[in-house]
């Protein structure tokens, strides 16, 4: 039968006491180095294995991350996730991950999932069905160390890490303009989300900047999918109302306008440009290559990594002026923004 090394093996190995042995693996300051090199080294050789469950019952950290993000489906989510692992495991911490399906109810749930697991923070990105972040507000009026990021609220104090949204539309559509775009529409998404009411207004300021009139029968509202975007096009095709480049919201949104756009035996790029948002992977490989606005997702994660390690030394996670971190967005050119 399998018998687990225990604290006391070590012990009687090193000729130390349980505690200090515990302090050594532990990374207690009053250690010597050398002395915790030795623990070490006597714990691999018999295969020691920390009761990490323990460990956070006598030290109040269980050195866990909760993750929650409105969808896997999405690369967005996914790079940001990898970025940010990349800096929590660099540090010995582990991450704990939940797929809301954008539903509120699924949201509570992975909320009250991380409290019972002790998570020493939770980081999120809001599902759509969540208007007011009452979850949220309540997290941080409890004291629970909370970090928001791509769907944050500047209205309320909680440190975010986000892009510019509205740099993001605007670059998209002056990328259509400087292209030789002049009736460019927008696939917009629901209003009541920041992200997507930046991005609006910036194409609007592109096209203001450019002396072009806001059309506002150019301007549809999807649900953000591939669906919506077919659906929304079609509406734009059957207006009659004449267009030559669509930015659309994100890429999913774009895939479908592009789908659209073929079907009605529009030529993409040289009739009608067409732009996403988000550098989805799919994005360089279907044909025509969508031109997108790329998040810098990987930065996104890592920055989120780093400001959890950064506010969590404070005596108090909340004190002092909110951390807002804004990541500019880069432009990616490809085909379908190109006239031949």
């Amino acid at each position: 039968m399998f018998k687990r090394t225990t604290l006391q093996d070590i012990a009687q190995a090193t000729s130390l006491t349980p505690s200090a042995v515990s302090k050594a693996l532990s990374n207690h300051p009053g250690m010597s180095e050398a002395t915790k090199e030795m623990v070490r080294k006597k714990a691999k050789e018999l295969n020691y294995q920390q009761n990490k469950i323990a460990l956070s019952l006598r030290t109040g950290k269980s050195k866990i991350i909760g993750v929650i993000i409105p969808s896997a489906e999405k690369n967005f989510f996914g790079s940001v996730v990898h970025g940010l692992e990349k800096i929590i495991t660099a540090n010995n911490y582990n991450l704990l991950l939940f797929q809301t399906n954008e539903l509120k109810e699924f949201e509570q749930r992975a909320i009250e999932t991380f409290i019972y697991s002790g998570v020493e923070c939770i980081i999120a990105s809001p599902a759509k069905e969540d208007l007011n972040l009452k979850h949220y507000i309540e997290l941080k009026k409890r004291n629970t160390p909370l970090i928001l990021f791509d769907r944050a609220d500047t209205s309320i104090e909680i440190p975010s890490v986000t892009i510019d949204d509205f740099a993001g539309g605007f670059n998209a559509t002056e990328h259509l303009i400087e292209k030789g775009y002049t009736r460019i529409a927008h696939i917009g998404g629901l209003q009541n989300i920041k992200i997507f009411k930046e991005r609006l207004l910036g194409y609007q300021e592109a096209l203001r900047k450019h002396h072009l009139p806001i059309n506002k029968n150019l301007i549809v509202y999807g649900k953000n999918s591939i669906e919506s975007g077919k659906a929304c096009t079609q509406q734009l095709i059957d207006s009659k109302e004449a267009f030559d480049a669509i930015f659309a919201i994100e890429d999913f949104t774009a895939l479908g306008a592009m789908q659209a756009l073929k079907q009605n035996n529009i030529k993409i790029g040289k009739e009608v440009g067409l732009i996403g948002f988000a550098n989805e992977s799919f994005g360089e490989y279907i044909s025509p290559s969508l031109s997108t606005v790329d998040q810098q997702t990987i930065r996104m994660g890592e920055e989120i990594g780093n400001l959890f390690f950064k506010l969590i030394k404070k005596e108090n996670f909340y004190e002092g002026p909110t951390e807002r971190i804004i990541l500019q967005p880069v432009l990616i050119e490809r085909e379908s923004t190109n006239r031949g």
